[in-house]
């Protein structure tokens, strides 16, 4: 009977405009007489469950308490007993209610309970790296076995293994469960008798939690209702995500689409909570020194730039919808942060925007510690460089030479459309500070910590014979000494890059670190802009071959999916066993063909990629892919009315073929519902700056008089040596 009511099932998805996405299910229209009422729900009215219930007009009774349900429900019904006191209180339900249901024969759903007559249930527990997984092929569960599902942040009760519908473990894959459920897997969804099906956690919050994928969790839920009430099948459930992609993959944009996601992206960075206050710095300085990178957004604190901003909001996702903050002062996410608001500043004539730019680069350059003490000293040997993070040890010791270059490249974004040179001789400084710590063979290496150069000096490096194909860490500074040769015409900036680039094509791809879209959305910027200063054939076919390898993987949506090489260098692999998953940096697919792009590490760069290829080859081929890519970004945009610390950002995962933000989410800290306030939200919103103004990066910044500044800033350079670096002894007591 139950796989009968659920072949009557009908379920649809609809999808309105703005990319709001409604799952619905309806009954068909029927003249006869109306059956009676066989759903009862014991739960708030504002619980998901019920409200889809309500707006799907599925007819049911709702009651506040379960023995009122269970006394009121007809033999053979179904009551529903909902967890509307979770995650702080268990759902009780009396002994005499639980006799009724025997007795009447009812079918009873009972989630997150405080006792279950012959089950013993462990203290509540939270998650860490644990997924759903269907452990059963059921029709009560409505989805294939090993499906993953997210249970996000979840709390479950503990209890002995036993057959399950639904279970909870560590698990690696993207859709499935590649290697298997492991044996430790906790019970989450199983019938405790032919009449009781219990859920040691909520399931019912499922669009406040943000349970994912969606659409498989309002497939669940049909499963189980049409499993617990066959004779209400099929029920009619209409449910609104609270997050959701701005358009749907088949919406007509508005023309004012671009210019509505770059105002978005803008109130994002301004409105998230992230930018810190003058009130909450000490407290956030507090929990980095303490090692916490973790922390609950506050509400009403808001920054202006002065005090810097936050990292980004973390991938958890709590059963209020919300997620925490991460803590790190990353001088990255200054920078990047503030070339958007001051590109929306200059297009939109916003001064708030333009104040906030400001504010966030001379706390970047000037206020914080990220370009000061030791960097700061012209007699040591790191002197110009920018530190990856502030206060805490960890964060201050690293100079990442991508971040280094993604810190100017923003820079002289924001300071041109800023029409400033305040921050030039800051800016010149790191160029020849990076550019000296690079070796003779174009390299600089994935970071360089303080000690180890303090110990060396700065010539060791410059010195070497280092040899790091990975553009991901190396192609940006390569683009960093192309744009600092165009405007000082110091020969060395255009020589070492040129080395750079020249070793790195020559070992493409077989001999890169990961040879991938990771990868290869690096390695455009660079080439493009070779392509400014030397435009030879092979130079353009370099460009030309890194383009058509990624572009020829491109979907129709415009998407970029990543892909996996053969090479296995690197920290950044696919989970190898279930106890891998969780344990470091990761891709978000597991195997080729998983329908994912990544927002944090390759959609981004791709996009700023290909508009500068664009400018410097007026390649047609090139345009019609940017076009594509850049209507795609602008769909997937966040839309979180409810949630404005996400509303306008974008997660680094998304599924294009479920149109949902779904992926393996196994990297060690950054995940598939991460979003950056640098790197990839940062990037989409420069790309949609420059192509509302309609010029390039490279010809944006033409008119910068940093050259201006170049015998200052080489006079200070020249007060170190490179030899390494002795700090003069304590005076003696």
């Amino acid at each position: 009977m139950q796989v009968l009511s659920l072949c009557w099932l009908a379920l649809w998805l609809v999808v309105i405009p703005l990319g709001t996405t409604i799952i619905h299910a309806d009954e068909p229209a029927s003249s006869g007489p109306r059956k009676p009422v066989t759903l009862r729900v014991v739960a708030r009215p504002d619980n998901d469950l019920v409200r889809g219930l309500v707006l799907g007009g599925t007819p049911h009774q709702r009651f506040d308490s379960a023995e009122a349900a269970i006394s009121d429900a007809p033999p053979a019904s179904a009551v529903l007993v909902l967890a509307d006191g979770y995650p702080e209180r268990q759902t009780s339900v009396t002994g005499e209610a639980v006799l009724q249901v025997r007795q009447k024969k009812l079918m009873l759903y009972w989630e997150y309970p405080d006792a279950v007559p012959g089950i013993e249930f462990g203290p509540a527990r939270g998650v860490q790296w644990e997924r759903g997984i269907v452990a059963a092929d059921d029709p009560a569960i409505g989805l294939p076995g090993s499906r993953i599902v997210s249970l996000q942040d979840c709390r479950f009760l503990p209890v002995a293994p036993r057959p399950s519908l639904l279970v909870l473990g560590r698990v690696a894959g993207f859709n499935t469960a590649v290697y298997g459920i492991p044996d430790n897997a906790a019970p989450l969804l199983f019938r405790a008798d032919d009449q009781t099906l219990i859920a040691t956690t909520k399931l019912s919050g499922f669009v406040t939690a943000r349970l994912a994928p969606t659409a498989d969790w309002v497939t669940i839920w049909r499963a189980m209702l049409a499993s617990l009430d066959p004779a209400g099948s099929p029920h009619s459930l209409k449910v609104t995500p609270t997050v959701s992609p701005s358009y749907s993959a088949e919406d007509r944009l508005p023309n004012t689409a671009e210019r509505d996601a770059l105002r978005r992206c803008a109130n994002w960075f301004r409105n998230s909570g992230l930018l810190i206050s003058a009130e909450r710095r000490p407290r956030i300085e507090a929990l980095l020194r303490a090692g916490q990178e973790l922390t609950d957004a506050e509400s009403g604190s808001a920054g202006d730039g002065s005090h810097g901003i936050l990292e980004g909001y973390a991938s958890q996702i709590r059963p209020d919808g919300s997620q925490p903050q991460r803590t790190p002062i990353r001088a990255d996410c200054q920078a990047e942060s503030a070339a958007v608001l001051a590109l929306h500043g200059a297009l939109f004539d916003d001064d708030r925007s333009r104040q906030v730019a400001r504010n966030l680069l001379n706390f970047l350059y000037v206020d914080s510690e990220l370009h000061r003490g030791d960097r700061g000293n012209p007699r040591h040997p790191s002197f110009g460089l920018i530190a990856w993070g502030a206060v805490a040890p960890a964060w201050q010791v690293a100079n990442y030479g991508d971040d280094n270059a993604r810190v100017l490249l923003a820079t002289i974004v924001a300071a041109a459309a800023l029409e400033s040179d305040a921050w030039d001789e800051a800016v010149l400084k790191a160029l020849y500070a990076n550019l000296r710590t690079t070796g003779r063979l174009g390299f600089r290496g994935d970071r360089i910590d303080m000690p180890q150069l303090q110990e060396r000096g700065w010539r060791a490096y410059r010195d070497s014979a280092t040899v790091n194909v990975s553009p991901s860490f190396e192609a940006y500074l390569w683009a960093c000494y192309l744009w600092a040769y165009r405007q000082t015409r110091d020969q060395e900036f255009l020589d070492t890059a040129r080395a750079g680039i020249c070793r790195t094509m020559q070992d493409y791809p077989a001999g890169w670190r990961w040879g991938d879209h990771l990868d290869r959305s690096r390695m455009l910027l660079p080439l493009a802009w070779l392509v400014r200063l030397e435009d030879t054939a092979e130079h353009r076919g370099w460009l030309k071959r890194v383009s058509d390898d990624l572009l020829r993987h491109q979907q129709p949506s415009g998407a970029i999916p990543e892909q996996l090489s053969g090479n296995a260098g690197g920290h950044f692999v696919v989970p190898k066993s279930n106890e891998a998953y969780g344990t470091t940096e990761t891709p978000l697919l597991q195997q080729n063909g998983d329908p994912v792009t990544d927002q944090l590490y390759t959609t981004n760069f791709v996009l700023i990629g290909l508009h500068e290829a664009v400018a410097a080859t007026n390649d047609p081929a090139l345009k019609a892919a940017e076009n594509r890519l850049a209507e795609y970004v602008v769909r997937i945009q966040v839309r979180a009315p409810g949630h404005p610390a996400v509303d306008g950002t974008w997660f680094r995962a998304f599924d294009y073929a479920r149109w949902d933000y779904w992926s393996s989410s196994g990297d060690l800290g950054w995940g598939a519902w991460c979003a950056e306030a640098g790197w990839g939200p940062a990037w989409n919103g420069i790309v949609l700056g420059l192509r509302l103004r309609e010029r390039s990066l490279w010809d944006m910044t033409t008119s910068s008089r940093i050259a201006e500044r170049l015998d200052h800033v080489r006079s200070l350079m020249s007060q170190n040596d490179g030899r390494p670096f002795v700090t003069a002894p304590a005076p003696s007591r």
